[in-house]
């Protein structure tokens, strides 16, 4: 409940870039409900910066996906992005690069950014540029049909643009121990595998959505709905394979991970993080 009213007051203080419709307080909830049960041994401060960057990303999303009308725009917001993640300040009026550049603040805080920085700054990147991605393809199926569709691989290889790993790295920098920022680079390749996982658990679960909103699904990208579910038990039996040796160095890091595909699994079966119809 902390988290959600956090979320509720940043909202509150960029209403341009939050407007009330669609970010609700179902989604400000369903954020923080996430967040926490991925990590319930922290408090509430501590999971501050990776409920924060989840928002960020809603609002990336929400400009890209459903405001941006031509790739000129998709390509400024990715600019603007990139431009404060190498320490750029925003420009004058640019209410997203604000929030990112406040969110990179509060990951400031903690001493080990300015050690894993590039980290964060590169996966920031393949963040943003894979949601600028599903935008191209998005464009050329409205206007050339499913033949321009891409394959099922080649939408999972840029699951980035479901920004889990950038939470991730993030609340890892911002909470972790010198065990777990020494495991950085394991947890980082398989919270990629996770993320791939998510990304198909979030498909099935709001295929019907996706439809309404014109919006990419795997579901689509395939013949039969069966082939998506097979591909992600494969995906989701990888995970816990990759997650075997980090149990050893950093259990609760892969605790961590394993909540979060257990998580998403039930979540998507009840309930969806965007409120609207």
């Amino acid at each position: 409940m902390r988290g959600q009213r956090d979320l509720q007051a940043q909202a509150a203080a960029h209403p341009e870039l939050f407007p009330a419709d669609p970010f609700d307080p179902m989604l400000f909830a369903n954020i923080s409900l996430a967040i926490a049960f991925g990590a319930p041994w922290c408090t509430a401060e501590q999971l501050r910066a990776a409920n924060r960057t989840v928002l960020w990303g809603f609002a990336l999303d929400w400009l890209i996906d459903h405001r941006a009308r031509s790739r000129g725009e998709v390509d400024d917001l990715v600019a603007r992005c990139l431009a404060v993640a190498d320490g750029e300040p925003p420009a004058a009026g640019d209410q997203l690069g604000a929030y990112l550049a406040a969110v990179q603040a509060e990951l400031a805080t903690a001493p080990a950014f300015a050690v894993h920085r590039p980290v964060w700054r590169d996966c920031l990147r393949a963040t943003v540029q894979a949601m600028a991605q599903e935008w191209a393809w998005k464009h050329a199926w409205r206007t050339r049909g499913r033949s321009a569709l891409p394959s099922l691989d080649d939408y999972l290889a840029n699951a980035d643009n479901h920004a889990c790993t950038i939470v991730n790295i993030g609340h890892w920098v911002y909470t972790g121990d010198e065990a777990t920022l020494a495991c950085l680079p394991e947890l980082v390749a398989v919270s990629n595998e996770v993320q791939r996982a998510l990304r198909l658990v979030n498909d099935l679960g709001t295929y019907e959505r996706d439809l309404r909103w014109d919006d990419l699904n795997a579901i689509l990208l395939v013949e039969d709905r069966a082939a998506v579910q097979e591909r992600l038990v494969a995906l989701v039996a990888d995970c816990r394979r990759r997650l075997v040796p980090l149990q050893s160095s950093c259990p609760r890091e892969a605790d961590y991970l394993a909540r979060q595909i257990g998580f998403s699994s039930g979540f998507y079966q009840l309930a969806d993080f965007w409120g609207m119809p």
